[in-house]
């Protein structure tokens, strides 16, 4: 199945902007394929205001984030992948989603091994 990430992200967003509150996301700056205005980056992460009257041409894609958007007073397209963004809340509230950061660990190698073949529970002891 595809990620969810995108369409919540989507889903979240649409229901904050309906509600007439301001959708902000944070984002994990450190991401190699952010680009972002560097000058407001604080511990590795930077919160976006992504509110109709804050930025043009919105695009919430699949894969990546991108806008264009001014940061004291300078032009500046704004574009990042989907898995960089760690949350969506509204700025009024605070109400919204938080993703969990990507795991980075291949998932088990669900292939059985020898000794499961002989029908015998394979378990190990765990400290």
């Amino acid at each position: 199945m595809t990620p969810s990430q995108p369409y919540l992200l989507r889903a979240i967003y649409d229901w904050i902007v309906d509600n007439q509150m301001t959708p902000y996301v944070l984002v994990n700056a450190e991401n190699d394929y952010a680009y972002i205005p560097r000058d407001y980056v604080e511990n590795g992460k930077i919160v976006l205001n992504v509110s109709p009257v804050a930025v043009n041409g919105l695009e919430l894609g699949n894969d990546y984030v991108a806008f264009s958007a001014r940061f004291a007073g300078k032009p500046m397209d704004v574009s990042f992948p989907i898995t960089a963004v760690l949350a969506i809340y509204a700025k009024e509230n605070g109400q919204g989603m938080v993703f969990n950061e990507p795991d980075d660990t291949p998932p088990p190698d669900d292939t059985p091994d020898d000794d499961s073949k002989s029908g015998k529970p394979n378990l190990k002891l765990v400290k």
